[in-house]
Protein backbone atom coordinates (compact mmCIF):
# COMPACT_ATOMS: atom_id res chain seq x y z
CA UNK A 1 0.00 0.00 0.00
CA UNK A 2 1.11 3.14 -0.94
CA UNK A 3 2.04 5.60 1.77
CA UNK A 4 2.43 9.07 1.98
CA UNK A 5 4.59 10.78 4.73
CA UNK A 6 5.55 15.22 4.63
CA UNK A 7 8.55 17.26 5.79
CA UNK A 8 9.10 20.78 5.75
CA UNK A 9 11.30 21.45 2.32
CA UNK A 10 12.12 24.64 3.11
CA UNK A 11 10.75 28.90 2.82
CA UNK A 12 10.18 30.94 -0.02
CA UNK A 13 11.69 34.29 0.07
CA UNK A 14 8.82 35.99 1.65
CA UNK A 15 8.61 33.60 4.60
CA UNK A 16 6.02 31.34 3.82
CA UNK A 17 6.77 27.64 4.31
CA UNK A 18 7.10 24.69 1.91
CA UNK A 19 6.01 21.25 2.24
CA UNK A 20 7.60 17.63 0.61
CA UNK A 21 5.22 14.97 0.60
CA UNK A 22 6.80 11.51 -0.60
CA UNK A 23 5.08 8.92 -1.66
CA UNK A 24 5.97 5.45 -1.08
CA UNK A 25 5.61 2.18 -3.12
CA UNK A 26 7.82 0.15 -2.16
CA UNK A 27 10.97 0.40 -3.68
CA UNK A 28 9.42 3.86 -5.91
CA UNK A 29 9.09 6.70 -4.37
CA UNK A 30 7.92 10.39 -5.57
CA UNK A 31 8.37 13.57 -3.76
CA UNK A 32 5.98 16.17 -4.09
CA UNK A 33 6.19 19.85 -3.37
CA UNK A 34 3.34 22.27 -2.32
CA UNK A 35 5.34 24.90 -4.22
CA UNK A 36 4.08 24.96 -7.63
CA UNK A 37 3.19 21.33 -7.14
CA UNK A 38 6.38 20.22 -8.19
CA UNK A 39 8.12 16.87 -9.08
CA UNK A 40 10.68 17.21 -7.10
CA UNK A 41 12.50 13.43 -6.76
CA UNK A 42 11.08 10.06 -8.01
CA UNK A 43 13.11 7.47 -7.00
CA UNK A 44 12.74 4.37 -9.20
CA UNK A 45 15.17 0.67 -8.88
CA UNK A 46 17.36 0.33 -11.89
CA UNK A 47 18.42 -3.13 -12.90
CA UNK A 48 21.32 -3.36 -10.32
CA UNK A 49 18.34 -2.95 -7.89
CA UNK A 50 20.02 0.61 -6.88
CA UNK A 51 17.80 3.52 -6.64
CA UNK A 52 18.07 5.95 -9.60
CA UNK A 53 16.72 9.95 -9.29
CA UNK A 54 14.92 10.22 -12.76
CA UNK A 55 13.58 13.51 -12.37
CA UNK A 56 15.53 16.96 -12.98
CA UNK A 57 15.00 19.42 -9.51
CA UNK A 58 16.59 20.97 -7.30
CA UNK A 59 17.87 20.75 -3.54
CA UNK A 60 16.44 23.74 -1.76
CA UNK A 61 13.10 26.37 -2.40
CA UNK A 62 15.26 29.09 -3.65
CA UNK A 63 16.25 26.71 -6.82
CA UNK A 64 12.77 26.42 -7.95
CA UNK A 65 12.18 30.11 -7.39
CA UNK A 66 14.75 30.92 -9.80
CA UNK A 67 13.45 28.08 -11.99
CA UNK A 68 13.02 29.54 -15.29
CA UNK A 69 12.94 25.96 -17.16
CA UNK A 70 9.73 24.78 -14.89
CA UNK A 71 11.30 21.82 -13.97
CA UNK A 72 8.90 19.56 -12.64
CA UNK A 73 6.00 22.18 -12.01
CA UNK A 74 2.18 22.35 -12.86
CA UNK A 75 1.62 24.16 -16.24
CA UNK A 76 -1.41 26.67 -15.56
CA UNK A 77 -4.09 28.26 -16.79
CA UNK A 78 -2.53 27.00 -19.94
CA UNK A 79 0.15 25.10 -21.00
CA UNK A 80 2.39 25.58 -24.07
CA UNK A 81 1.92 28.55 -25.76
CA UNK A 82 -1.32 31.06 -27.20
CA UNK A 83 -0.30 33.61 -30.18
CA UNK A 84 0.14 37.04 -29.30
CA UNK A 85 -1.85 35.69 -25.77
CA UNK A 86 -4.93 36.83 -27.44
CA UNK A 87 -8.33 34.96 -28.00
CA UNK A 88 -11.70 35.76 -28.10
CA UNK A 89 -14.48 34.42 -26.40
CA UNK A 90 -18.56 35.00 -27.41
CA UNK A 91 -16.82 37.99 -29.22
CA UNK A 92 -14.72 39.61 -26.29
CA UNK A 93 -11.23 39.26 -26.45
CA UNK A 94 -8.97 38.72 -23.94
CA UNK A 95 -4.75 39.79 -23.98
CA UNK A 96 -2.78 37.81 -22.01
CA UNK A 97 0.43 38.60 -20.10
CA UNK A 98 3.18 37.83 -23.03
CA UNK A 99 6.54 36.12 -21.96
CA UNK A 100 8.09 34.53 -24.68
CA UNK A 101 8.61 36.00 -27.81
CA UNK A 102 6.02 37.99 -28.11
CA UNK A 103 3.49 34.95 -27.04
CA UNK A 104 2.24 33.60 -24.06
CA UNK A 105 4.08 30.79 -22.40
CA UNK A 106 3.00 28.43 -19.34
CA UNK A 107 0.63 30.32 -17.13
CA UNK A 108 2.15 33.58 -17.91
CA UNK A 109 4.00 36.12 -15.80
CA UNK A 110 2.85 33.85 -12.29
CA UNK A 111 1.61 30.96 -13.56
CA UNK A 112 0.52 28.19 -11.19
CA UNK A 113 4.46 26.53 -10.54
CA UNK A 114 5.13 29.61 -8.76
CA UNK A 115 1.53 29.40 -6.26
CA UNK A 116 1.68 27.69 -2.42
CA UNK A 117 -1.33 24.70 -3.63
CA UNK A 118 -3.26 23.19 -0.61
CA UNK A 119 -2.81 19.25 -0.15
CA UNK A 120 -4.22 16.86 2.22
CA UNK A 121 -3.96 13.23 2.13
CA UNK A 122 -6.50 10.67 1.22
CA UNK A 123 -7.30 7.04 0.77
CA UNK A 124 -8.02 5.23 -2.05
CA UNK A 125 -10.85 2.40 -2.27
CA UNK A 126 -7.80 -0.32 -2.30
CA UNK A 127 -6.05 1.54 1.06
CA UNK A 128 -3.78 3.42 -1.09
CA UNK A 129 -2.70 7.01 0.11
CA UNK A 130 -2.72 9.72 -2.39
CA UNK A 131 -2.25 13.00 -2.87
CA UNK A 132 -4.85 15.76 -3.42
CA UNK A 133 -3.33 19.55 -4.19
CA UNK A 134 -5.95 22.44 -5.19
CA UNK A 135 -5.73 26.15 -5.90
CA UNK A 136 -8.38 28.69 -6.95
CA UNK A 137 -7.03 30.82 -9.64
CA UNK A 138 -9.17 34.00 -8.86
CA UNK A 139 -11.59 35.86 -11.86
CA UNK A 140 -9.02 37.95 -13.77
CA UNK A 141 -5.90 36.59 -12.37
CA UNK A 142 -3.26 36.72 -15.44
CA UNK A 143 -6.18 38.24 -17.28
CA UNK A 144 -8.44 35.09 -17.85
CA UNK A 145 -12.14 35.01 -17.15
CA UNK A 146 -13.44 32.40 -14.12
CA UNK A 147 -12.99 31.83 -10.96
CA UNK A 148 -10.85 28.37 -11.72
CA UNK A 149 -11.05 25.55 -9.19
CA UNK A 150 -8.24 23.46 -9.99
CA UNK A 151 -7.78 19.54 -8.37
CA UNK A 152 -4.33 17.63 -9.02
CA UNK A 153 -3.78 14.47 -7.61
CA UNK A 154 -0.80 12.21 -7.24
CA UNK A 155 -0.72 8.81 -7.27
CA UNK A 156 1.75 6.02 -7.06
CA UNK A 157 0.78 2.51 -7.12
CA UNK A 158 2.15 -0.25 -8.53
CA UNK A 159 5.32 1.46 -10.01
CA UNK A 160 3.49 4.30 -11.63
CA UNK A 161 2.67 7.93 -11.15
CA UNK A 162 -0.12 9.04 -12.23
CA UNK A 163 -0.80 12.89 -12.07
CA UNK A 164 -5.09 13.34 -12.33
CA UNK A 165 -6.00 16.46 -13.55
CA UNK A 166 -10.06 18.38 -12.99
CA UNK A 167 -10.87 21.90 -12.81
CA UNK A 168 -13.86 23.59 -13.33
CA UNK A 169 -14.51 27.71 -14.15
CA UNK A 170 -17.67 29.80 -13.01
CA UNK A 171 -17.50 31.75 -16.34
CA UNK A 172 -16.41 30.50 -19.86
CA UNK A 173 -12.71 30.02 -19.94
CA UNK A 174 -9.81 28.84 -21.53
CA UNK A 175 -7.54 25.91 -19.67
CA UNK A 176 -5.26 23.49 -20.47
CA UNK A 177 -3.06 21.91 -17.58
CA UNK A 178 0.47 19.79 -18.12
CA UNK A 179 3.25 18.68 -15.88
CA UNK A 180 7.05 20.07 -16.98
CA UNK A 181 9.12 17.06 -15.53
CA UNK A 182 12.28 16.87 -17.15
CA UNK A 183 13.41 12.98 -17.12
CA UNK A 184 16.76 11.39 -17.46
CA UNK A 185 16.86 7.64 -16.64
CA UNK A 186 20.39 6.92 -16.15
CA UNK A 187 22.16 10.22 -14.28
CA UNK A 188 24.36 10.91 -16.60
CA UNK A 189 24.54 14.31 -18.55
CA UNK A 190 22.89 13.73 -21.64
CA UNK A 191 19.83 11.96 -22.60
CA UNK A 192 20.51 11.71 -26.08
CA UNK A 193 21.12 8.11 -25.79
CA UNK A 194 17.70 7.18 -24.51
CA UNK A 195 16.27 5.17 -26.88
CA UNK A 196 12.44 6.69 -27.82
CA UNK A 197 9.54 4.93 -28.99
CA UNK A 198 6.56 7.58 -30.20
CA UNK A 199 2.82 6.23 -31.32
CA UNK A 200 1.60 9.51 -33.06
CA UNK A 201 0.07 10.90 -36.05
CA UNK A 202 1.34 14.45 -36.60
CA UNK A 203 4.12 16.98 -35.36
CA UNK A 204 3.19 20.69 -35.55
CA UNK A 205 5.33 22.84 -37.75
CA UNK A 206 5.18 26.46 -36.24
CA UNK A 207 6.07 29.64 -37.13
CA UNK A 208 9.38 31.37 -35.91
CA UNK A 209 8.18 32.17 -32.18
CA UNK A 210 7.25 28.46 -31.88
CA UNK A 211 3.39 29.01 -32.60
CA UNK A 212 1.48 26.77 -34.57
CA UNK A 213 -0.93 28.12 -37.13
CA UNK A 214 -2.88 25.05 -38.38
CA UNK A 215 -0.52 23.36 -40.02
CA UNK A 216 0.56 19.58 -39.31
CA UNK A 217 3.37 17.35 -40.76
CA UNK A 218 3.63 13.89 -40.91
CA UNK A 219 6.46 11.82 -39.19
CA UNK A 220 7.26 9.30 -41.41
CA UNK A 221 10.64 9.91 -43.26
CA UNK A 222 11.43 12.96 -41.37
CA UNK A 223 13.89 13.13 -38.32
CA UNK A 224 10.79 13.47 -35.92
CA UNK A 225 9.65 9.65 -36.34
CA UNK A 226 10.16 7.71 -33.56
CA UNK A 227 7.55 5.23 -34.31
CA UNK A 228 10.56 2.17 -34.22
CA UNK A 229 12.71 2.43 -31.19
CA UNK A 230 15.68 4.98 -31.67
CA UNK A 231 18.03 7.13 -29.83
CA UNK A 232 16.80 10.86 -29.14
CA UNK A 233 19.98 12.23 -30.52
CA UNK A 234 19.59 9.91 -33.97
CA UNK A 235 16.68 13.22 -34.62
CA UNK A 236 18.64 15.86 -32.63
CA UNK A 237 21.98 15.67 -35.14
CA UNK A 238 19.69 16.84 -38.01
CA UNK A 239 18.64 20.19 -36.02
CA UNK A 240 20.86 22.63 -38.52
CA UNK A 241 18.88 21.19 -41.67
CA UNK A 242 15.31 20.57 -40.95
CA UNK A 243 13.80 23.55 -40.72
CA UNK A 244 11.07 22.42 -38.10
CA UNK A 245 14.01 20.94 -35.71
CA UNK A 246 15.89 24.61 -36.73
CA UNK A 247 13.54 26.54 -34.97
CA UNK A 248 13.40 24.74 -31.60
CA UNK A 249 17.06 24.33 -31.55
CA UNK A 250 16.32 20.38 -31.62
CA UNK A 251 12.69 18.75 -30.40
CA UNK A 252 10.46 21.41 -29.05
CA UNK A 253 7.51 20.37 -30.71
CA UNK A 254 4.03 19.07 -29.87
CA UNK A 255 3.19 15.54 -31.25
CA UNK A 256 -0.50 15.25 -31.83
CA UNK A 257 -2.01 11.32 -31.32
CA UNK A 258 -4.42 9.70 -33.69
CA UNK A 259 -7.85 10.22 -32.85
CA UNK A 260 -8.65 6.45 -32.90
CA UNK A 261 -5.35 5.48 -30.93
CA UNK A 262 -6.29 3.11 -27.77
CA UNK A 263 -5.92 5.37 -24.81
CA UNK A 264 -4.99 1.72 -22.19
CA UNK A 265 -1.47 1.49 -24.89
CA UNK A 266 1.43 3.43 -24.38
CA UNK A 267 1.81 6.75 -26.34
CA UNK A 268 5.41 6.63 -25.93
CA UNK A 269 8.01 3.80 -24.45
CA UNK A 270 11.90 5.32 -23.22
CA UNK A 271 14.47 3.12 -22.11
CA UNK A 272 18.24 3.26 -20.98
CA UNK A 273 19.99 0.57 -21.50
CA UNK A 274 23.13 1.77 -18.99
CA UNK A 275 20.21 1.89 -16.26
CA UNK A 276 17.94 -0.57 -17.58
CA UNK A 277 14.88 1.54 -16.71
CA UNK A 278 12.05 1.98 -19.01
CA UNK A 279 9.44 4.42 -18.84
CA UNK A 280 5.90 3.55 -20.72
CA UNK A 281 3.54 6.82 -20.98
CA UNK A 282 -0.06 6.94 -21.01
CA UNK A 283 -2.47 10.02 -20.90
CA UNK A 284 -6.08 10.51 -22.84
CA UNK A 285 -5.00 14.05 -23.71
CA UNK A 286 -4.82 14.39 -27.58
CA UNK A 287 -0.88 15.40 -27.69
CA UNK A 288 2.15 15.80 -26.11
CA UNK A 289 4.48 18.13 -26.26
CA UNK A 290 8.11 16.85 -26.62
CA UNK A 291 11.11 19.16 -25.52
CA UNK A 292 14.24 17.72 -25.37
CA UNK A 293 15.72 20.07 -23.04
CA UNK A 294 17.50 21.94 -25.47
CA UNK A 295 17.92 25.16 -23.81
CA UNK A 296 18.51 23.67 -20.02
CA UNK A 297 21.47 24.88 -18.02
CA UNK A 298 21.54 24.96 -14.77
CA UNK A 299 22.77 24.07 -11.32
CA UNK A 300 20.58 21.25 -9.49
CA UNK A 301 20.04 18.68 -6.99
CA UNK A 302 23.52 17.48 -5.02
CA UNK A 303 25.01 20.55 -7.32
CA UNK A 304 24.58 18.17 -10.78
CA UNK A 305 25.06 20.28 -14.17
CA UNK A 306 22.19 20.61 -16.33
CA UNK A 307 23.34 21.00 -19.23
CA UNK A 308 21.39 20.97 -22.94
CA UNK A 309 19.70 17.68 -23.44
CA UNK A 310 20.43 16.49 -20.16
CA UNK A 311 16.68 16.07 -19.60
CA UNK A 312 13.78 15.33 -21.56
CA UNK A 313 10.37 16.41 -21.17
CA UNK A 314 6.95 14.80 -22.60
CA UNK A 315 4.07 17.51 -21.26
CA UNK A 316 0.42 16.02 -22.12
CA UNK A 317 -1.53 18.58 -23.85
CA UNK A 318 -4.42 19.98 -25.65
CA UNK A 319 -2.52 20.91 -29.03
CA UNK A 320 -1.10 24.66 -28.07
CA UNK A 321 -3.11 27.99 -29.60
CA UNK A 322 -6.34 25.83 -30.09
CA UNK A 323 -8.10 28.48 -28.68
CA UNK A 324 -7.37 30.46 -32.17
CA UNK A 325 -7.03 27.60 -34.72
CA UNK A 326 -10.14 25.77 -35.24
CA UNK A 327 -8.74 22.82 -36.86
CA UNK A 328 -6.95 21.97 -33.82
CA UNK A 329 -9.63 22.57 -31.39
CA UNK A 330 -11.46 19.47 -33.41
CA UNK A 331 -8.72 17.37 -31.34
CA UNK A 332 -10.47 18.47 -28.89
CA UNK A 333 -10.95 22.44 -27.69
CA UNK A 334 -9.61 24.07 -24.62
CA UNK A 335 -12.48 26.09 -24.15
CA UNK A 336 -15.01 25.40 -21.44
CA UNK A 337 -18.34 26.56 -20.15
CA UNK A 338 -18.91 27.37 -16.76
CA UNK A 339 -19.61 24.30 -15.03
CA UNK A 340 -18.00 22.22 -17.84
CA UNK A 341 -15.80 19.56 -16.17
CA UNK A 342 -12.16 19.72 -17.52
CA UNK A 343 -10.77 16.55 -16.49
CA UNK A 344 -7.79 14.39 -17.63
CA UNK A 345 -4.97 12.42 -16.85
CA UNK A 346 -0.88 11.29 -17.39
CA UNK A 347 0.53 8.27 -16.42
CA UNK A 348 4.31 7.06 -15.98
CA UNK A 349 5.14 3.52 -15.21
CA UNK A 350 8.15 2.16 -14.40
CA UNK A 351 7.47 -1.51 -14.25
Amino acid sequence: MTKITSRIFGKTADGKAVTAYTLTDGAFLATILDYGAIIQSLIVPDKNGLNQDVVLGYNDVAGYENNDGYLGAIIGRFGNRIDKGRFTLDGKEYQLYCNDRGNHLHGGKDGFNKKIWSAKTVTDEAGNEVLEMSILSPDGEENYPGNLQVKVTYSLIDGALTIDYDAVSDKKTVVSLTNHAYFNLDGLESTLDHLLTMNAEYMLPTDDTLIPKGEFRKLTGTPFDFSCEKPIGAGDICKEFDPDLKKGGGFDHCYVFSKERDVNQPYAIVRSEKSGIVMKCYTNMPAVHFYAGNFLNATGKNRAKYRRCGGFCLETEAIPNNVNVPVYAQYGSSVYDAGQIYRFYAKYSFK
